[in-house]
């Protein structure tokens, strides 16, 4: 069945275009245009001159509606469907350090839900192979150097749905263990971590291309010791993802972010448990984190445990407090991080023959419907 979507106020990484019309067949765009006269189709969805924008891609989360990723297929399911209630249409699901054992069975589970579900882009291991020494929210006892064993197990138990893999590039084996992922096919993160800039920049040239919550957990830029933020600035290789919630990260540090990297920054959730749900006590992998005012921390200590953030708050506060243009704030959600991922020729812009991923958007920046591969969620 064909669906026509017009009246639309397009926007999306290639730029702003007003009384948009889409038409979309089988889960895929098949034409767009503007003006009044537009093709026929079987249904027609009259988008009344509010935003329509590409679905939304987080590259980075661990739960949301009061159930953690990682929990069970069940608490998976429902955590997505939160997000995607707030315009997220494809998700990577991401895991906190825990024992080997533990990673292999989770692992295994998100694959068996990703077979039957083709928004999840596959999983994310946040861990184990981080610094202890910039832990954040990962239970220093599961933390653990990337020996060749241990990798190519966790490969082995994802069936070809690892997507991303976050390391510190200065533990022992990481650039080496870098190598092996990027021929895996999978897109490695440098975080977690106390490297400084020439170690990143090694990373980056073995093969690494994200920087993992840039700022969050790892040095930051000094004015004689530039860190990897600014490895990451300066390599037009990298995508830096960035928790902009007002929290993890301050508006104006954001909009210097984008100004460092444009065309490079993804707006990710990290979100737990607790976004779009209440204040309370939650878990995250093996540590109890406490939320209060939307603000997620280990109990008992100042580390912020990830966030209560969906991408639909981040387009707002990226728009209202941080001073991104609209194009750039959803470039951020849509087709950078599709680049990340090497997806971008499939997702992330309103054009002909991408997938039916879109968005609509009042003019608050608020979410009014969702569409995935052209079906209403």
């Amino acid at each position: 069945m064909s669906i026509l979507f017009h009246s639309a106020r397009k926007l999306d990484a290639h730029g702003q275009v007003d009384d948009f019309w889409m038409l979309v067949a089988d889960g895929t765009i098949t034409a767009t245009g503007s003006g009044p006269q537009h093709p026929a189709a079987d249904e027609s969805v009259d988008v009344g001159g509010h935003w329509l924008v590409p679905g939304f891609i987080d590259l980075h989360g661990h739960g949301g509606g009061g159930h953690a990723y990682d929990d069970s297929a069940d608490d998976l399911r429902a955590a997505l469907a939160t997000h995607r209630s707030h315009g997220t249409t494809r998700s990577v699901v991401s895991l906190v350090a825990n024992p080997v054992d533990a990673l292999v069975e989770q692992l295994g589970m998100i694959a068996d839900v990703a077979a039957g579900d083709p928004l999840i882009l596959g999983s994310h291991l946040e861990g184990p192979f981080l610094s202890p020494d910039n832990r954040g929210a990962h239970s220093p006892q599961h933390l653990l150097e990337p020996t060749p064993a241990v990798v190519e197990r966790l490969l082995e138990a994802a069936r070809g749905t690892l997507r991303q893999l976050t390391l510190a590039p200065e533990l022992p084996n990481a650039l080496e263990a870098v190598q092996v992922l990027v021929e895996s096919g999978v897109a490695v993160g440098v975080g977690h971590t106390v490297a400084d800039a020439d170690t990143a920049k090694r990373a980056f040239d073995a093969g690494a291309r994200i920087l993992t919550h840039a700022f969050n957990a790892m040095p930051g830029i000094h004015h004689r010791a530039p860190g990897p933020v600014v490895a990451a600035f300066d390599d037009e290789r990298v995508t830096l993802e960035l928790i902009l919630d007002g929290k993890h990260v301050h508006p104006r540090i954001a909009h210097l972010a984008f100004v460092q990297a444009p065309g490079r920054i993804a707006l990710v959730t990290d979100a737990m448990a607790a976004a779009g749900s209440a204040d309370g006590d939650y878990t995250l992998g093996d540590l109890t984190v406490a939320v209060r005012n939307g603000l997620a921390m280990l109990r008992g200590t100042t580390t912020i445990a990830g966030s209560t953030l969906t991408q639909d708050a981040a387009l707002r506060m990226a728009v209202s407090e941080a001073g991104i243009a609209p194009v750039d704030a959803v470039a951020a959600l849509t087709l950078t991080p599709a680049r990340a991922l090497g997806i971008d020729d499939r997702h992330g812009l309103l054009a002909a023959g991408r997938a039916a991923d879109a968005v609509v958007l009042d003019h608050a920046w608020h979410v009014t419907q969702v569409w995935a591969d052209g079906a209403l969620l």
